[in-house]
């Protein structure tokens, strides 16, 4: 029996769910874009993608006309511990972050913490039509750190990787030590689409290069590499040297933000087929350096996008991929403006930065042959954006350009992660948000006491440095140097 516009407990697993009518944006350049199109789910798998698919007997159907019906996207490196403090750093800059976290208080932060952030924060994802993330996870100081956070990342119907760090430690010693070999035996000693493993960790461009053994565990292992490259004042061209001349500048390396680079750097990084992770909130506010895309479409280096850590930024891959988008060809008219002339054609379109964070982001993770397209035969990861409350959701007229500048998380109507329906009706689905908000309250409360007032107040509102108005020698008033005007008074 067919069922039009389902209940959430006809959604069953296994059951057959066919999506009807939607704006199918495939991001499968044998399939393309499909107006009223149809995505039959069968499984964990996508079954078909086509026109006016025949339903099966016992399918569910959902009715997707008006929405926009799109991969699930894949955000290359969240640092989700940070979560749990979602907005304290919004006035910092990156010397602030650093200080805060690897200096002063990164040291307090206890396994439950990172339960607590890792948890919220993979709920959050998938609330957002992100259904892959890559867990940056530098606050593994211990394994039983680790352990937390792996248990978090499974406790969520979610797709995730990830990255072991330590911001405290040296990647050289906790890359192979005993505890962390055997916390990788405990946790991923098989194979698991839904939780995987990297290394993540930074050249420091040191020219003993202490790194090496960390490259060379990971490659032991069979781990991809994470690392933070061309961020202004703390990695740039000496460590991508370094990496070159000892042969771990490879396809299963991503450099995050690699703002700052040299020609030469982001040629090694093309030539070798390294990819990058753009954060371009992250970029323009904190000052790794400018958002990179302008620089890599110049050499060909594939990107994925990313929204860096929520004690800062949003939490969501529609402000990426605006802000990324906007980033682009801000810089591209300011180059033109710069000699003099005019930018008449956009090179980077709304498309592009739509496949960046879906087929892209699943590249740089070496999961396109599974992931990040509504191809027949891959995991049914998809998102169905639509929302008929929404004034801004109509007309569809430009459906990657209004995925890109019109949608936003509250238009994220449906989500399936490997065929399982997690979000629904704009309702989150076996997600207790609850209990994660109370983890994140307990952190918070032992955080803001473990800091004490005053520094918690000198968190979240750091130090404005004092400026001074130019004088206007334009004006008819008195100026005073206060930035203060008096004008004359007629006698």
């Amino acid at each position: 029996m067919t069922i039009n516009d389902p209940r959430p407990d006809e959604l069953t697993s296994g059951r057959p769910i066919l999506f009807r009518g939607a704006t199918v944006l495939s991001m499968d350049p044998a399939i393309g874009l499909l107006d009223r199109g149809d995505v039959l789910v069968r499984g964990e798998r996508i079954e078909a993608v086509g026109l006016n698919l025949e339903a099966p007997q016992d399918a569910a159907v959902v009715d997707a006309s008006g929405g926009i019906l799109m991969p699930g996207m894949v955000d290359t490196h969240r640092h989700m511990w940070q979560t749990a403090l979602r907005g304290l750093g919004a006035d910092w800059t990156l010397s602030q972050y650093f200080v805060f976290y690897y200096l002063n208080w990164g040291k307090i932060f206890r396994p439950e913490d990172i339960h607590a952030g890792n948890l919220l924060s993979a709920v959050d994802a998938l609330d957002s039509g992100v259904t892959t993330t890559v867990d940056w996870s530098h606050g593994l100081q211990t394994p039983e750190h680790g352990d937390a956070a792996v248990e978090a990342l499974r406790s969520v119907p979610g797709r995730f990787v990830l990255a072991y760090g330590n911001l405290l430690g040296a990647p050289w010693e906790w890359a192979n030590a005993p505890e962390f070999r055997s916390f990788v035996d405990r946790n991923f000693s098989s194979r698991d689409d839904m939780l995987g493993l990297q290394l993540a960790f930074d050249v420091t461009g040191d020219e003993t290069f202490p790194e090496k053994a960390a490259f060379e565990a990971a490659r032991e292992l069979g781990l991809r590499v994470t690392t933070h490259a061309g961020v202004w004042g703390a990695t740039g061209d000496d460590g991508i040297r370094l990496m070159w001349d000892h042969g771990f500048m490879t396809p299963d390396v991503t450099y995050v933000h690699s703002a700052t680079l040299s020609e030469d750097s982001y040629q090694r990084i093309a030539a070798s087929g390294g990819t990058v992770s753009v954060s371009a909130e992250s970029e323009q506010n904190a000052g790794q350096g400018y958002p990179p895309t302008w620089r890599l479409r110049r050499y060909g280096i594939p990107a994925s996008l990313s929204m860096d850590t929520s004690v800062w930024f949003s939490a969501d891959l529609f402000s990426a991929m605006r802000a990324t988008l906007s980033a682009d060809r801000a810089r591209d008219h300011l180059e033109a403006h710069a000699a003099g002339e005019t930018v008449v054609h956009h090179k980077l379109r709304a498309r592009d930065v739509v496949e960046w964070a879906t087929i892209g982001g699943a590249r740089v993770l070496g999961l396109d042959d599974r992931i990040g397209s509504l191809t027949p035969g891959k995991k049914a990861d998809l998102v169905l954006i639509r929302n008929e409350r929404d004034p801004a959701m109509f007309p569809l007229l430009h459906p990657y350009g209004h995925v890109v500048y019109q949608a936003g998380r509250a238009d994220v109507d449906t989500v399936l992660v490997d065929g399982t329906v997690v979000k629904y009706r704009h309702e989150l689905v076996g997600v207790d948000v609850r209990r994660a908000r109370d983890a994140v309250a307990a952190t918070v409360e032992y955080t803001r006491g473990t800091l004490g007032e005053d520094a918690w107040r000198e968190a979240m509102e750091p130090e404005i440095q004092q400026h001074e108005l130019i004088p206007n020698p334009y004006t008819y008033s008195t100026y005073r140097g206060e930035g203060v005007a008096v004008q004359h008074e007629e006698s």
